[in-house]
């Protein structure tokens, strides 16, 4: 046994640490650099709202970011912060508070990709003095953070008591944020009703295809308190929203789309298909897809044509035709052709798929090398009939049997609306 001096005894373990130390944080930091260049080269480089934007010559590299984002949306890359997944993140801003030397901002937008946002005061209320805007039409789609905005929205319009025969508050969207306000709106006793355009309640996340994980924080509601929901799937989000409101006795008047707001002397009057309210304050609580983006082909009109998809399973045994080429139009065929029997072709004008997810892209290929739906690229929709649709595409004309049609091809934002009403809206690019 050769017996080493004293100094050295003590340096060797300190040596092989840092040689681990240093082989492990080469090792995460080329994972980063190859997910960035995967993301760049999928075309995957817009954040779909807020985001973290790293100022590098401030950054120190602790990581304390990237540890602190559930999504592994951030990497460290020669030292510094990326943002190397950008479609992976949500906006929670929890890499901002984590960060020791406030080397990160939260912004909307790119340089290249606007993202219009309407103006709103710390207390949510929008530049038309008794509109609030909270949640995902104010550029914050999180859950949690939706859902506080909307109970603070209610604190604010809680100071501004209507006169009797008028409404304190009509809230408008039963998503999260909505929700939240109507439980806060219970707990002030105000005076107000809650409409929802369509059916059921959720928001967004009901038009999720079934099972979706649904990521979200510990979020506080009123009566409720303080709820602990994690990862959970989008059925149980929603049973769990279900079970708030038959706690609180929530009331929601389903089936209700805003169609006009106008002013009158002391409020507003909101009218919808049937019926009008009269309120002293307005919450738009509603999402930014606004009305969906059509084709524009005869036969568009049939009942079978929509643009939304709420339960796979009820297309089973079906011809489908999906519509699109982004995320919610993969997911929708994925999930589609998953149900037994089901015929599923997705068509897209392009000729590959730019900016998806690498999982919905992993999904999409193994749908396809298993049968279980057909790929129809550089194609568009022609006609709609009431058994068939024609394509048209670069080898010729293809038609094919059809018995439902769903078109995952965007939305209008409600921009005009707002502007109509002379709420402010700034189009920001990477600016907070």
């Amino acid at each position: 046994m050769i017996d080493l001096p004293l100094p050295l005894a003590y340096l060797t373990p300190l040596v092989t640490v840092l040689v681990v130390y240093v082989y492990r944080l080469r090792r995460r930091e080329a994972s980063a650099a190859a997910a960035l260049q995967s993301s760049v080269q999928s075309g995957l480089t817009d954040p779909p709202s807020l985001h973290p934007v790293v100022d590098s010559s401030i950054c120190v590299g602790s990581g304390g970011c990237t540890r602190a984002c559930p999504e592994g949306a951030l990497g460290i890359i020669k030292g510094k912060a990326h943002l190397v997944h950008p479609t992976l993140c949500i906006g929670h801003g929890a890499c901002a508070a984590a960060c020791p030397v406030e080397a990160i901002k939260l912004v909307f937008g790119t340089e290249r990709r606007g993202v219009d946002i309407p103006y709103v005061k710390p207390n949510f209320e929008t530049s038309v003095d008794g509109i609030y805007i909270a949640g995902e039409l104010g550029g914050m789609g999180l859950i949690r953070n939706a859902a506080q905005q909307g109970l603070q929205a209610i604190e604010s319009v809680s100071r501004h008591r209507a006169p009797p025969g008028q409404l304190d508050v009509v809230i408008v969207g039963a998503g999260p944020a909505g929700l939240s306000a109507t439980l806060a709106a219970i707990e002030k006793k105000l005076r107000f009703v809650t409409i929802e355009q369509e059916e059921s309640l959720g928001g967004c996340v009901y038009h999720y295809p079934r099972n979706k994980i649904v990521a979200t924080h510990p979020v506080t509601l009123a009566i409720i308190g303080k709820v602990k929901l994690g990862e959970i799937s989008k059925e149980s989000l929603l049973a769990f929203w279900a079970g708030v409101i038959q706690q609180a006795k929530v009331p929601i008047q389903f089936g209700q789309r805003m169609e006009k707001i106008s002013r009158v002397d002391g409020g507003f009057v909101l009218k919808t298909a049937n019926t009008e309210y009269q309120a002293r304050s307005i919450l738009l609580a509603i999402g930014r897809r606004g009305s969906p983006n059509k084709l524009g082909v005869p036969g568009e009109e049939l009942a079978k044509v929509v643009y939304r998809l709420s339960d796979p399973e009820q297309y089973r045994g079906q011809h489908v035709l999906v519509v699109g080429g982004g995320n919610a139009a993969i997911e929708a065929a994925v999930t589609i052709a998953a149900e037994p029997d089901t015929h599923v072709t997705l068509s897209y004008r392009n000729e590959s798929f730019g900016r998806v997810t690498e999982s919905n892209r992993t999904q999409l290929q193994q749908a396809q090398a298993q049968g279980q739906l057909t790929l129809a690229l550089r194609t568009q929709v022609a006609q709609i009939e009431p058994r068939h649709v024609s394509l048209d595409g670069d080898d010729g004309p293809l038609v094919i049997e059809n018995d439902v049609v769903i078109v995952c091809a965007g939305g209008v934002l409600p921009t005009p609306m707002l502007i109509e009403l002379g709420i402010g809206v700034e189009t920001k690019y990477g600016t907070v």
